[in-house]
């Protein structure tokens, strides 16, 4: 317990890598949303745009774990990719 060999998964090897790739995808997601959320005054209108911020994050967080998008994500963006791009 509290190891982190070799064939742990990247999450556990490297646990800053998984915060930093959840917290693109949800500044992503709120991004995308942010206009009916700041044009929504009450809170059904508001539920909308936090509903699309979390459909777009969940798309985003689902794309990004494809192994094709996480090769292309380590080369062209290493600091972003679940195993570091240099691993």
């Amino acid at each position: 317990m509290g190891r982190r060999s070799a064939d742990a998964p990247t999450q556990v090897r490297h646990p800053w890598r998984a915060v930093v790739r959840t917290g693109f995808q949800v500044t992503v997601g709120v991004a995308a949303a942010m206009p009916m959320i700041v044009t929504a005054s009450g809170l059904p209108e508001t539920a909308t745009g936090v509903g699309v911020a979390l459909g777009v994050s969940a798309a985003i967080t689902r794309v990004m774990a494809i192994p094709a998008v996480d090769i292309l994500i380590a080369r062209y963006v290493p600091w972003l990719s679940a195993s570091g791009g240099g691993e």
